[in-house]
This record gives structure tokens, C-alpha cells and sequence, in this order.
């Protein structure tokens, strides 16, 4: 899986919104890497594995939205130093598919 840190002046507009059935998460860019087939997260709170989730992201690259489900795949830390959280996005249309997959090539800063 490639990844690109999302920093810079080509960062997402918006926070990035997650949410679960129980709460919705808004975090900073700074929080994210986005991958082709997923993203990583840093999030003060812990995520269950396997959980399904919604990300919203807005592209800095035309402006528009992005909605993606997904799966916890993997939540490590602790509630001092907080949390790192791996998401495989599923469902995807042909047309979201192209869209992030031109996100994570895109020049939105170094890869991991």
C-alpha cells in the first residue's frame, strides 16, 4: 500500500470527518495519510477492530467530497499518547475508486 502524508498548502480544505454508529471523530490533516485502497489516522480515542466506519473527505485538488466506508483493521496506543488507526476502505464505486487512487498519487507531501 503506498501512502502520501497529507501537509502543506495542498492539504485537504476541511478536517476529515469519521464516523461510527456511536460517534463522529473531526480530525486535522495533519492526522492523516491517505492510501490507494485506505488511510491512517491518529484519534485521541480508541477504535474497536473490524468496526465499519464513513470517512468525508474533501479533494484540495477540485473541491469536491469524497464519502468512503470502511473497516478497522488495526488501533494501537494508549490513552496517553493516543492512537494510530488503520482503515481499509471498502465498497467503493469506479468513480470513488479513481478519485482517491488520484488522491494518493497525487504531490500532497511524502509518502510514510
Amino acid at each position: 500500500m503506498s501512502a502520501k502524508k497529507l501537509t502543506g498548502a495542498n492539504s485537504f480544505q476541511s478536517p476529515v470527518n469519521i464516523a461510527t454508529r456511536n460517534s463522529v471523530l473531526e480530525l486535522s490533516t495533519e492526522a492523516v495519510s491517505v492510501h490507494k485502497n485506505g488511510m491512517e489516522f491518529r484519534s485521541p480515542t480508541p477504535f474497536t477492530e473490524w468496526a465499519e466506519m464513513t470517512v468525508s473527505l474533501q479533494s484540495p485538488l477540485d473541491g469536491s467530497k469524497l464519502q468512503c466506508n470502511g473497516v478497522i483493521v488495526a488501533c494501537a496506543g494508549n490513552k496517553h499518547s493516543g492512537y494510530h488507526v488503520s482503515m481499509i476502505f471498502t465498497s467503493l464505486s469506479r468513480q470513488s475508486q479513481e478519485r482517491l487512487n488520484v488522491l494518493a498519487r497525487s504531490a500532497l507531501g511524502a509518502g510514510l
